[in-house]
């Protein structure tokens, strides 16, 4: 779980960054698809072609037309008011993405609807350049790992303005994983604003350049909630990130290959893999970025078959108040207070971590609940969290 004894020397403290207003704006602000507006207009539509078929209640065809025709737009308002709460869909692209993984003429309609301008194209074998924004480039990096339970794996690589033009220059790595069931890579890259984040960040000098890596941990079924797990007789997602993707990122890109200038992050289910894989890989890991975390596998225990050793090793709230450390870390956890079990499972975390010697660090968004809103408006403060540790970290490589 980490090793034998807790690793020595001079650790700085963690801090909660102290960000610009604009910046934790933008972070906040509603996309044009998430606007209150567009469920609170269809659902005002609705109870105007109500209010109609009774007006006309004698003519049979209006009653038809007019019953249809509020069952849709009430369809509708449900859709848009759960996302207007949620914060997945923010635009038409990520509207677009979001249509392309349904079938047939749903597929068509996000493709006719992609302009490919806001995330990368669709994933080519190796290495694929997508649209970019300001220097910024996002590359496919196609990974399957069959050996280990990964039919495939596009897991998409946001590369810094000025990455090509530097050749000797090296960057530290952030690793974000998306949320169960039903997320993907693309996920932080839409709904989390992954590139527009590290890109303001950047620009406005609060963090240096950095790569960010949204990793594929779906093994090609994205409805099953697999928790980053290692799974008996099924996908060794744990073994797949820590030995197969991070190398490879390694190998393919300048990287600063050393756990102090690597960091592990994600929100929800992907905030528990962070989490999970982060302390079982203290070697690998000198950072985690968690948010809307969780430490216990809760409803998807399922997942591991009753396999007894496998859930007492993959249960953080079990082993972590005995862990022992080879190699300090420094962990960041996110919550919104409109969510009360984050917040207490974050300090609940925090404190067991402290206990260790560890350092951690609770951010709390005002309001906010678990949901992609969250999620987007506490990454600046994870990336800048992570920047921090960085820059106090020497290179080994």
């Amino acid at each position: 779980m980490g090793g034998h004894g807790l690793a020595s020397g001079i650790h700085r403290a963690a801090t909660d960054p102290v960000l610009p207003g604009d910046i934790t704006a933008r972070a906040r602000d509603l996309g044009p698809f998430e606007s209150p507006l567009i469920w609170l207009a269809l659902a005002s539509a609705a109870v105007a072609v109500l209010a109609a078929v009774f007006a006309l209640w004698h003519r049979r065809r209006a009653r038809r037309w007019g019953f249809t025709a509020f069952g849709v737009l009430v369809l509708l308002a449900a859709v848009t008011a759960l996302n207007s709460y949620v914060g997945y869909v923010r635009t038409s692209d990520d509207l677009a993405r979001l249509l392309q993984r349904g079938p047939g003429v749903v597929n068509l309609a996000g493709r006719l609807l992609d302009d490919d301008k806001e995330a990368p194209s669709a994933p080519k074998p190796g290495v694929g350049a997508g649209a970019a924004a300001a220097g910024q480039r996002i590359d496919v990096v196609n990974l399957p790992d069959p050996a280990h339970g990964v039919p495939s794996g596009s897991n998409y690589v946001v590369l810094p303005p000025g990455y090509d033009a530097k050749a000797a220059r090296r960057y530290p790595v952030v690793y974000l994983i998306h949320g169960y069931p039903f997320g993907g890579p693309r996920d932080w890259l839409t709904s989390g604003d992954a590139p527009g984040t590290v890109l303001a960040l950047q620009r406005a000098g609060v963090i240096a350049p950095m790569i960010v890596v949204s990793v594929d941990l779906t093994a090609g079924n994205p409805a099953t909630d697999w928790e980053c797990l290692d799974v008996p007789g099924g996908p060794q997602l744990e073994t797949y990130l820590a030995r197969t993707v991070v190398p490879a990122i390694d190998q393919r890109y300048r990287t600063v290959a050393d756990r102090g200038h690597r960091a592990l992050g994600g929100m929800s289910g992907g905030g528990f893999g962070a989490l999970n894989i982060g302390l079982h890989h203290v070697d690998e890991f000198g950072t985690l970025l968690i948010a809307l975390p969780y430490d216990d596998l809760n409803d998807s225990v399922g997942v591991l078959d009753g396999n007894r050793a496998a859930i007492a090793a993959n249960t953080p709230r079990r082993y972590l108040p005995a862990m022992t450390f080879a190699a300090p870390i420094s962990v960041m956890l996110a919550v919104g207070t409109g969510a009360p079990t984050d917040v207490t499972t974050a300090h609940r975390i925090a404190d067991a971590l402290r206990a260790r010697g560890q350092e951690a660090v609770v951010h709390a968004e005002r309001g906010f609940n678990h949901t992609w809103h969250t999620a987007r408006a506490t990454l600046p403060y994870l990336l800048a969290f992570a920047d921090q540790n960085f820059r106090a970290s020497p290179a080994t490589s």
